[in-house]
């Protein structure tokens, strides 16, 4: 089976195939619970401000044009829609509520002369 950018191979393992510009996430471990530098652990409930959290590209759909399979994005997770797949939990989003897409090491390091 071919695989384009969007990764239309992903529903050999997911049983839907994304619509326009929807992108399917799943969210990191670490955007749940986490640890302060002074050692106390905030619950995923706190309410702290507006914090963002990362999740990562699983499917997208034709006509999204920055975000691939496998780009960690940053999203609001207010602005949430679950589904479960398969036992697994997946956020549904519109590339447009992408605030940003983590660039990996050998992206970050490309063009600094230093």
């Amino acid at each position: 089976m071919s695989e384009d950018r969007h990764g239309d191979s992903m529903s050999a393992t997911l049983p839907i195939r994304m619509l326009h510009d929807r992108i399917l996430v799943q969210v990191d471990e670490d955007s749940g619970e986490r640890t302060s530098k002074a050692g106390i652990v905030i619950p995923a409930t706190a309410q702290v401000g507006k914090r963002l959290g990362w999740a990562e590209v699983v499917a997208a759909g034709p006509h999204v044009r920055q975000a691939v399979i496998g780009d960690r994005v940053l999203f609001d997770p207010a602005d949430r829609a679950e589904v479960e797949l398969q036992g697994n939990t997946y956020i549904l989003l519109r590339e447009r509520d992408v605030h940003a897409i983590a660039e990996t090491e050998s992206e970050a390091a490309a063009g600094l002369y230093l």
